[in-house]
C-alpha cells in the first residue's frame, strides 16, 4: 500500500485549489476520445483505445506520485461546505461535459464509417463515459433536491441504469455486507462470478423494490410517481434518436458500449465491499452499516476523478453526505491501491485473491463467521487462516 502523504489535501481541494474540480468536470471526458488523433493521423484504429491505459495505467501512476490524502476537514466546516452550491455545479459540469463528449464519440463512430474493429477499439475507451455517468448519477441520487433528481435520472438514462439509484438507495444501502446483498462481493468470489449475479440481480430488485413502493402506496405502476421511468423514458429518447440519425449499427455499437459502462459499476460494487461483513445484534439481526462494512482508498488523484468515491466507508455509513465533505477513518479496511488499480486487479482473479484474501481475514481476525464468504471455500480460508496464525 502506498504511503506516501500527498501535500495537497481534502482541505486544499475545497479552498484554494477548488478549481480542479471544475477541470476535472469539464476536460477528463474529453481525455477518453483523445485516440481519434493518433487514429486519424495514422489511419490505425487501434489508437481509439487509448483512453482506456491513459485512465487505467496513467491515474494510478499519478496516485502513486502524488500519494495518500488522509486528511479531513474540520466537522464545523462541514454546514458550510454542504451549503456551497460550488460543487454541486461542478457534479453539473461534469454531467453536461460527459453527455457532450459521449455524442461526440457516438457522431464520430458514424463519420469515420468505423470497421467492426474501430468500433470495438472505440467502444473500450467510450466505456469510461457510463462508469461516470453512473457515478454522477450516484452522487446526485442520494441529494432530495429537485435539480439533483433531475441530473440523476438525466445521468442515469443516458447510461442505459434508470433503475440504479432505487436499487442502490433503498436496496444496496439497507443490504450491504451480508449475503443478501447482490451488491456485495463474497470472499472467494471471483469478479465474472460476482457479474453474474450482481448485474441480473440488482435490475430485478430495483424494479421490484418501486413496484412495491407504489403498490404500498395505492399507486398504479406507470404513474408520475414512478422513480425509476423518468431516466427510462430519457434512455428510451437517447436511443430513438441514436437510431433515427445514425441507423442500427451505431445504435448496437451505443448499447454494447453503455453494457461496459455498467461493468465499471460492477466492478466498483465488487471491489467496495469484498468479504466484508456486518454483525448480527441478540435478535439475530444485522447491525447498522458502519464505515468499517466498505473498503476505504485516500488515492488523491483517483479520488478527484471519482468526486471522492473511494472515500467509501463514510458514504455507506452517511450517505447524505456530499462529496466534498467524506471522511477517512483510521479503524476501517484499507484497499491497497487506488479504485483504477483494483479494477485491474480484479480483472485477473488469481491475482485479487493473493492481495485481497489475506487483507479480509486479517481483518476478520481469522473469524470466518465474521466475513461474508463462499460457504464452499469455508474450509479453504480456515486452513489459510491457520496457516497465516490468527485462527
Amino acid at each position: 500500500m502506498a504511503t506516501t502523504t500527498s501535500f495537497v489535501s481534502i482541505t486544499d481541494l475545497t479552498q484554494r485549489l477548488r478549481w480542479l474540480w471544475l477541470v476535472n468536470a469539464a476536460v477528463m471526458p474529453w481525455v477518453l476520445l483523445i485516440g481519434i488523433i493518433p487514429a486519424e493521423i495514422t489511419g490505425n484504429v487501434a489508437w481509439l483505445m487509448i483512453g482506456y491505459p491513459l485512465f487505467y495505467i496513467g491515474v494510478p501512476l499519478l496516485d502513486r506520485f502524488l500519494g495518500q490524502d488522509p486528511n479531513n476537514h474540520a466537522e464545523e466546516d462541514v454546514p458550510a461546505l454542504e451549503a456551497d452550491s460550488y460543487f454541486k455545479t461542478a457534479l453539473f459540469f461534469a454531467l453536461v461535459g460527459s453527455i457532450a463528449a459521449w455524442c461526440a464519440g457516438i457522431y464520430y463512430a458514424w463519420w469515420a464509417d468505423l470497421s467492426v474493429w474501430g468500433m470495438a477499439a472505440l467502444a473500450v475507451s467510450c466505456m469510461g463515459f457510463g462508469g461516470g455517468l453512473i457515478n454522477l448519477g450516484h452522487e446526485l441520487g442520494h441529494k432530495r433536491g429537485r435539480s439533483d433528481r433531475i441530473g440523476a435520472s438525466i445521468s442515469l438514462g443516458i447510461a442505459l441504469l434508470p433503475h440504479f439509484n432505487v436499487e442502490h438507495n433503498r436496496g444496496h444501502h439497507r443490504a450491504v455486507a451480508t449475503p443478501n446483498d447482490h451488491a456485495s462481493s463474497k470472499l472467494g468470489e471471483s469478479f465474472y462470478r460476482f457479474v453474474l449475479r450482481e448485474q441480473p440481480l440488482t435490475w430485478l430488485r430495483g424494479w421490484r423494490l418501486e413496484r412495491d413502493r407504489l403498490r404500498a402506496a395505492g399507486k398504479p405502476f406507470f404513474s408520475t410517481d414512478n422513480e425509476i421511468l423518468p431516466g427510462a423514458l430519457i434512455g428510451i429518447l437517447f436511443l430513438g434518436a441514436v437510431g433515427w440519425l445514425f441507423g442500427p449499427v451505431i445504435l448496437a455499437f451505443v448499447v454494447f458500449t453503455s453494457w461496459l459502462g455498467h461493468l465499471n459499476l460492477s466492478l466498483a460494487n465488487y471491489i467496495e465491499h469484498y468479504g466484508l461483513l456486518r454483525g448480527k445484534d441478540e435478535s439475530g439481526r444485522f447491525e447498522p452499516p458502519r464505515p468499517q462494512h466498505s473498503w476505504n482508498q485516500n488515492a488523491l488523484v483517483s479520488n478527484l476523478f471519482t468526486f471522492q468515491l473511494q472515500r467509501h466507508s463514510d458514504h455507506h455509513a452517511h450517505p447524505s453526505r456530499s462529496y466534498q465533505c467524506l471522511r477517512h477513518f483510521e479503524d476501517v479496511p484499507q484497499l491497497p491501491w487506488g479504485y483504477y488499480e483494483m479494477f485491474l486487479l480484479a480483472y485477473f482473479p488469481p491475482l485479487w485473491f493473493r492481495v485481497m484474501d489475506k487483507r479480509v481475514l486479517e481483518w476478520a481476525g481469522g473469524e470466518l463467521e465474521r466475513t461474508n464468504h463462499l460457504p464452499a471455500k469455508r474450509e479453504r480460508y480456515q486452513q489459510q487462516a491457520a496457516r497465516m496464525g490468527i485462527a
